[in-house]
C-alpha cells in the first residue's frame, strides 16, 4: 500500500469523478484507475461503486477513508518536521476562523507569514466557532479564530483570548431606536430580529443575556453570515446585535449602544498534539505565547 494509492483514493472521495480526481492529481485518468484497482485487489475489497453516472464509496471505501487521512496527515507532518529540523518552515496550514473576526489582523499577519515562509501552502476556512474549534480537535484545522460569550471557553484545545467585545444594536438608518443615544435589552426585546442560526457559539451570545435579563424575543430571520444579517437589517427586516469592533465595515446600517450590553471573548485556538512547524510559525508572528490559557 502506497501513499500516493491513498491520495488518489482521497481525490475521487472528494470529487465524486476519476476524471476530476486525476485532473486533480496531475495525472493522467488511466493511470489512476489502475492504482486504485491495484490496491483494491490488495485490500480485497472494493473502494468505489462505479456508474455510467456517478461514483461512490462503498462500505468498504467508507471504513477506509478516515485511516488513510490520518496516514496521509501523519506523512505530511512527518515531511514538515524533518524539513523544520534543518531550518525549513514548509507543509500545509489550514486556518479557520469566524467572518467577524477582529482581535487580529489575519491578512496582514498571513503577508508577513507568506514573506517568510513561502513554501507553506495555506486554506482559510470561515465557518461558526463551535464547528471550527471542533475540526480544530480532530485536526482538519490547525489553527482557529473563535468568538464565544462570556459564559463558555474553549474545550479539547489549546486556547489563548485575545480580546474582550460589547455588542451592539445594529438597525437601519429610518428606524425609530437609530437617533437614541442608547438602548436597553427590555426596550430592544420588542423588536423583530436578524440573528445567526439558533445552536451557534454566536447566536447564544445573544441568547443568554436575554435569557439572563428574563427577556423573550422574536428572532424572524436566521443568517448564517455577519455581512448577510447587516444586508437585512439595511432593508428594515429587524435589528441585530453584532461585535462593536466589528460593525465599522459595515455599509447602509448605524449603530446604536446598549446600557447592559452581552460581551464576547475572541480566542486563537489550536491543538498541543498535533500542532505543526507551520502552525508554531503563525503563532510567533502573532506573538502567540506557547503555553495555552486552557488545556
Amino acid at each position: 500500500m502506497e501513499l500516493q494509492q491513498m491520495r488518489y483514493v482521497l481525490a475521487v472521495a472528494e470529487t465524486n469523478s476519476f476524471t476530476r480526481a486525476a485532473q486533480r492529481c496531475l495525472v493522467v485518468q488511466s493511470a489512476l484507475s489502475h492504482q486504485i484497482a491495484r490496491l483494491e485487489r490488495e485490500l480485497g475489497a472494493k473502494l468505489f461503486e462505479r456508474t455510467s453516472r456517478r461514483v461512490r464509496l462503498t462500505p468498504a471505501g467508507e471504513a477506509f477513508l478516515p485511516a488513510a487521512r490520518q496516514c496521509l496527515d501523519a506523512a505530511d507532518r512527518a515531511a514538515a518536521e524533518a524539513a523544520a529540523a534543518v531550518g525549513e518552515i514548509r507543509g500545509r496550514l489550514a486556518v479557520g476562523l469566524i467572518p467577524s473576526v477582529t482581535a487580529v489582523d489575519l491578512p496582514a499577519a498571513l503577508r508577513e507569514f507568506r514573506g517568510r515562509y513561502p513554501h507553506v501552502r495555506v486554506s482559510l476556512r470561515v465557518g461558526a466557532s463551535d464547528e471550527l474549534a471542533h475540526q480544530v480537535k480532530e485536526g482538519t484545522l490547525d489553527i482557529a479564530f473563535l468568538g464565544l460569550p462570556t459564559t463558555a471557553r474553549p474545550r479539547g484545545v489549546a486556547a489563548r483570548a485575545l480580546a474582550r467585545d460589547r455588542l451592539v444594536a445594529v438597525l437601519a438608518p429610518e428606524h425609530p431606536l437609530a437617533r437614541e443615544p442608547s438602548v436597553d435589552l427590555l426596550r430592544l426585546s420588542t423588536e423583530t430580529f436578524v440573528d445567526l442560526p439558533a445552536g451557534t457559539a454566536g447566536r447564544a451570545q445573544s441568547d443568554v443575556a436575554f435569557d439572563a435579563a428574563g427577556l423573550d424575543r422574536d428572532v424572524a430571520f436566521e443568517v448564517s453570515s455577519a455581512e448577510y444579517i447587516a444586508r437585512l437589517v439595511e432593508q428594515d427586516l429587524g435589528v441585530a446585535l453584532l461585535p462593536s469592533a466589528y460593525v465599522p465595515q459595515l455599509k447602509g446600517v448605524v449603530t446604536v449602544e446598549i446600557s447592559d450590553a452581552p460581551a464576547r471573548v475572541e480566542y486563537i485556538v489550536w491543538s498541543s498534539a498535533t500542532r505543526t512547524p507551520a502552525a508554531s510559525a503563525l503563532l510567533g508572528i502573532l506573538e502567540i505565547p506557547p503555553d495555552p490559557d486552557t488545556p
